[in-house]
């Protein structure tokens, strides 16, 4: 780095102060990257991006009080020229493309950071999109099983909108009495969703829907 050139400000969002300390030790070695501030909530980080001002923000997807991808939303909505990379424990394409889609222009696993994060900090100040290249090929299997499951008439990709609707509440606790109460069915055509919904999703039984249900939710939430 020459003499006289601003270097590029980092906020590292994380709510494991021991995250927070090992990307601060990794990144402090590189003489253009500068940490300017640590946080460890949504609020935190909300307030530190208003009067920071960083260029980049590392965010982890799961924070104390809400998740990182509604604060890249957020910023976006305040209009923060901030550009945000996950960095995530998460393994699952889904959770990869849930961030790009909240805005984000990269993610990251934290198990590989040490090799990954200062490459992928450099591609997003390109402007570019930084996706590993074991994550871009779990993406493309996903986008493809996608596909095939909406084709076969099988999958999350085969559910009707009412389907995912009642999916959706099945995940979030609700039973078929309340599920029919929200839509204004009766009990029994929720009943008649639910097993045209384990079909489609080849559920043994209803535990296993249950099960499923409740997963896809998290991961819909990006928790």
């Amino acid at each position: 780095m020459k003499s006289g050139e601003t270097k590029i400000r980092i906020l590292i969002v994380d709510d494991h102060s021991i995250v927070r300390h090992g990307l601060t030790a990794l990144l402090s070695k590189q003489a253009d990257l500068a940490i300017c501030g640590e946080a460890a909530s949504y609020e935190e980080a909300l307030g530190a991006l208003e009067t920071l001002k960083p260029d980049l923000m590392l965010v982890d997807i799961t924070l104390k009080d809400r998740n990182g991808l509604d604060l890249i939303r957020e910023a976006q909505v305040r209009g923060l020229a901030t550009r945000a990379l996950v960095i995530s424990m998460h393994d699952e394409a889904s959770y990869a493309e849930k961030a790009l889609r909240a805005g984000a222009m990269g993610y990251v696993m934290k198990e590989n950071a040490d090799e990954t994060i200062v490459e992928a900090i450099r591609t997003v100040l390109r402007g570019q999109i930084y996706v590993s290249g074991a994550m871009s090929a779990r993406m493309l299997t996903q986008f493809i099983k996608g596909e095939e499951d909406e084709a076969g008439g099988t999958g999350i990709g085969s559910l009707t909108e009412r389907e995912r609707e009642i999916f959706a509440c099945l995940g979030q606790g609700m039973t078929s009495r309340k599920i029919a109460e929200k839509y204004g069915l009766s009990a029994r055509t929720v009943e008649v969703h639910r097993a045209h919904i384990k079909k489609k999703l080849q559920c043994e039984d209803s535990a296993q829907l249950l099960r499923e249900a409740v997963r896809w939710v998290e991961e819909e939430s990006g928790r």
